[in-house]
């Protein structure tokens, strides 16, 4: 299934780049303690953030070259994370997308928030929408799915794997993202990026 290919990293280490971005839950940080977030892939790089001890959903979009270190988004930009507190997870989505996923673009501003108790659609200058799923299958190394509206309109979306950049920031995401949109006054099509860890959500 899709969703094992996407989200099990091997545990031995040597996992190779297609299997990534992927997720992973913090293990063997103390319930006092936190994993802390570098700047760059080394224990004496500066500190920019944390992450609790029961941390989940962490998506590692990369690797350092020797392998102990892993890539995450934030807000604003990435950091890095020790891998060896860091377990592989399996994020369940049967054959649909997995939530929660958040995805955005820039040229007009867009956001897109899909999450488990419903779905939503903004942009720059137009009220929220909520979406309404219509279908959501594997597409070809990521996911494609449709969603109607109340006034009848119909938003498509496209995720495949790769790095992707928002246009607005340095940041890197793991996945990028096109959403076609059909309603009575025209058609539009839009470029973003997606991520899994809702503690990066844009």
């Amino acid at each position: 299934m899709i969703r094992g290919a996407l989200f099990c990293l091997l545990a031995s280490g040597s996992a190779m780049a297609q299997d990534l971005p992927a997720a992973f839950r913090v293990t063997g940080v103390g319930a006092e303690d936190v994993l802390n977030i570098r700047q760059a892939p080394n224990a004496a790089s500066e500190k920019i953030g944390e992450i609790g001890p029961y941390g989940v959903n962490i998506e590692v979009l990369a690797l350092s070259e020797n392998g102990r270190w892993g890539k995450i988004g934030m807000p604003e930009g990435n950091g890095w994370i020790a891998m060896r507190y860091l377990a592989p997870q399996e994020l369940t989505a049967d054959e649909g997308i997995p939530r929660p996923i958040s995805c955005l673009g820039a040229e007009p501003f867009w956001r897109l928030g899909l999450y488990p108790g419903g779905d939503e659609f903004e942009r720059m200058g137009e009220e929220r929408v909520d979406l309404r799923p219509k279908s959501e299958k594997p597409g070809e190394d990521g996911w494609q799915a449709s969603f109607g509206t109340r006034d009848s309109a119909t938003y498509g979306l496209v995720v495949v794997r790769g790095l992707c950049g928002d246009g607005m920031s340095d940041r890197e995401f793991g996945w990028r993202a096109t959403m076609y949109i059909d309603k009575a006054d025209g058609s539009d099509t839009l470029q973003g990026c997606c991520t899994l860890d809702h503690r990066a959500a844009p």
